[in-house]
């Protein structure tokens, strides 16, 4: 009996699926009853759907089966479909290429996010809520600045900065305006003073002896 290598069988459109239902498709292709045919190809979605049963959840469950159904028989296969058949072209489609994050680069401490928060609060209109905003950036920005400098900083200094990264749109004045206070923004880790203490009471002492029975 010559074996039968997978190099030389048909290429799998969708491995998941397994080899016998792209068979089972190929053979529903070939039905010349269109009724038939319909029926064949339900009990095909119903058996796929088995085969993926961690998919039930995901919404359009059934539509994203017949979509598979398609495909896997390269759009050879002419059914009643409850959902309008994928094209060819929708398929070979590339998507749209994602645009590089803005990135304070000179002040790469601040992170990623921090220019998107500075154009949000420059497209605000002016008043108490875009204060609010500038001045919770610019905490922010202070408590960025500490977790990689971990010493202090002059508020000064994160004005400063946020003019620049703001295009000179945004001036906070030092004179009155005051952000909160570095050791309010630094990071402390929690001590258990329970623990801590139960450690150093049981620190030195020896295990109690056990007592034997003397009636052996």
């Amino acid at each position: 009996m010559d074996l039968e290598y997978n190099s030389e069988r048909e290429h799998l459109i969708i491995p998941e699926y397994g080899r016998h239902i792209q068979k089972l498709l190929n053979y529903c292709i070939e039905i010349e009853d269109r009724q038939e045919r319909n029926k064949m190809a339900k009990a095909i979605v119903d058996v796929m759907g088995n085969l993926q049963p961690h998919l039930r959840d995901v919404p359009d469950f059934q539509h994203k089966l017949w979509d598979q159904l398609f495909i896997i028989s390269g759009h050879k296969l002419e059914v009643d479909s409850p959902y309008p058949q994928p094209s060819i072209e929708e398929l070979r489609s590339k998507p749209e290429p994602l645009p590089y994050p803005k990135t304070a680069s000179k002040y790469r401490f601040y992170g990623n996010n921090i220019q998107i928060m500075i154009d949000t609060a420059l497209s605000w209109e002016e008043g108490e809520l875009k204060e609010a905003l500038v001045f919770s950036i610019a905490n922010h920005m202070k408590k960025c600045y500490l977790n990689w400098n971990k010493d202090t900083v002059e508020d000064i200094v994160i004005f400063k900065h946020l003019t620049e990264l703001s295009d000179g749109k945004i001036n906070l004045n030092p004179e009155k305006d005051v952000l909160s206070d570095s050791k309010n923004l630094l990071r402390k880790k929690p001590q258990n003073k329970n623990n801590q203490k139960n450690s150093q009471k049981s620190y030195g002492k020896r295990p109690a002896k056990r007592k034997y029975s003397s009636k052996y």
